[in-house]
């Protein structure tokens, strides 16, 4: 990896950074790993001495079985696109927020989280098409490979019968909003040498580094009852019914990505859908209040992108709050900074609706209705 042209001021390494594990470390000026800082690794992430990793790389290098593997999954899924949403329904899965109201790992039982391995596996053969193994789980160029969940970075347990076998580790956390995917050959120093009761081992040092990475840390759709605060999500789930926690959910989750998992966990009924749509839903029952909620719709998210907002994807809303623009305001085209000035708000992004313009209203706004989006 070329780390590019120093930055001014900044010449030097910060001293005992270290690297995602798989990946090279910077190297000191007498040709060490400069790993003997005092800047700690995350659990699950410290890095084995340069004698192991280098050991480690070779092996990786050297095992074609494994090449063959990674190059089988790039060409069905390069982007990494299929992986990340066949994860993200498992966790959604196991979760059941439309019928618990839970948006958090902690808030599954400790069965339920044994059971996330089982749902995310099944989930990738789906998407990937992924042909069943012989003794593992998926045959994959040829191979048996066997896949391994882990809430936690590096924290998978290699069962005895995939000794010597690849293995497909991934790992999500919808706290850190990432999602990794690695193979990994479960030989035996890769392994610590202590098993559970099940004979299952955990990655020793050699093991993590040796980890080829096809997608590391790679964004995991996020879930925005995770990214509010606290106290708002508890005043969501306080109120009574679901059209009044989906109208409190597109108040307080604005400008930020809203999935249909998150309205139906707060919705908590079958047809939670109804409960954002026009015709008495939140995008009819916030107008007055001046938010309006953006869809997948095209037209939504080119008016979405122009005001800045985040566009959303599929299944995804994004909510703001609007304010008509004041006049004097200039005559640039909508999205793009006017000349003039009538204060701040010359130089603001705008879109035009129902023949006037409107811009992402500040808290000193007072709520003024908006227009419907077009449709």
């Amino acid at each position: 990896m070329n780390p590019g042209p120093p930055v001014p001021g900044d010449l030097e390494p910060i001293p005992g950074q270290l690297a995602l594990p798989g990946m090279p470390p910077a190297a000191g000026t007498d040709g060490s790993s400069g790993a003997s800082g005092t800047q700690l690794a995350l659990p699950g992430l410290e890095l084995p001495p340069a004698e192991a990793r280098a050991g480690a790389g070779r092996d990786a290098d050297d095992d074609p079985e494994l090449a063959a593997v990674a190059a089988e999954l790039g060409g069905r899924d390069g982007d990494g696109s299929r992986m990340a949403a066949a994860i993200r329904g498992a966790l959604d899965m196991l979760l059941d927020g439309q019928h618990t109201g839970r948006y958090r790992w902690d808030q599954l039982h400790k069965t339920e989280k044994t059971h996330a391995g089982t749902l995310v596996e099944i989930a990738l053969a789906r998407s990937l098409r992924l042909a069943d193994g012989v003794a593992l789980d998926y045959t994959i160029a040829g191979a048996d490979v066997d896949c391994k969940f882990s809430h936690r970075m590096g924290g998978w347990m290699i069962p005895p019968e995939a000794d010597g076998r690849l293995m497909l580790l991934v790992q999500a956390s919808d706290e850190d909003g990432t999602w990794s995917a690695g193979l990994l050959r479960a030989a035996a120093e890769n392994l610590r040498p202590a098993s559970n009761r099940d004979g299952k081992r955990a990655l020793n040092d050699r093991g993590r580094a040796a980890v080829r990475w096809l997608h590391a840390r790679a964004p995991l759709q996020e879930n925005a009852l995770i990214r509010l605060p606290g106290r708002d999500v508890d005043a969501i789930f306080a109120l009574p019914s679901g059209q009044q926690r989906v109208n409190e959910l597109f108040r307080r989750a604005q400008r930020m990505r809203v999935s249909r998992t998150v309205v139906a966990t707060v919705a908590m009924q079958d047809d939670y859908m109804k409960r954002v749509r026009g015709g008495g839903g939140a995008r009819d029952q916030l107008r007055d209040e001046g938010i309006v909620i953006f869809g997948d719709y095209a037209g939504d998210q080119v008016l979405a992108a122009a005001l800045g907002l985040p566009r959303p994807g599929p299944g995804e809303f994004v909510s703001a709050r609007l304010v008509s623009r004041p006049a004097g305001s200039g005559r640039a085209g909508p999205g793009r900074a006017g000349s003039g000035s009538a204060g701040d708000r010359a130089c603001s992004r705008f879109i035009r609706l129902a023949g006037a313009d409107w811009l992402l209203a500040s808290a000193a706004d007072p709520a003024a209705p908006a227009p419907a989006l077009p449709r």
